[in-house]
């Protein structure tokens, strides 16, 4: 949250609204990433991957943030071995933007 404070420097109203869109983004983002996933289409899982490696940023999770750029180049290798890891990560992700 800190990055999201201080990034609308006291303007209330957009850290709401700030948090209201990645609560409606997220859900969707994670339902395609595992649907792209579940297809075999890495292409579209990388793309996937670096919208949400940016969200990961905002959110301050720096090492989460770095296993994704790592797992997005890894997709466009058609390589999958980070898919649990990033799974766990999403589901982090999830639980923490359900309660902001």
């Amino acid at each position: 949250m800190n990055y999201i404070i201080q990034l609308a420097d006291g303007d209330t109203e957009f850290e709401r609204q700030f948090i209201a869109i990645l609560k409606e983004e997220f859900p969707k983002e994670k339902e395609h990433y595992l649907t792209a996933i579940t297809k075999a289409d890495y292409k579209q899982a990388s793309e996937i991957v670096h919208k949400l490696k940016h969200k990961l940023n905002i959110l301050g999770m720096e090492n989460a943030y770095r296993l994704s750029v790592k797992f997005e180049d890894e997709l466009k290798q058609n390589n999958i071995d980070g898919n649990i890891e990033f799974i766990q990560i999403i589901n982090i992700m999830e639980s923490y933007i359900k309660n902001i």
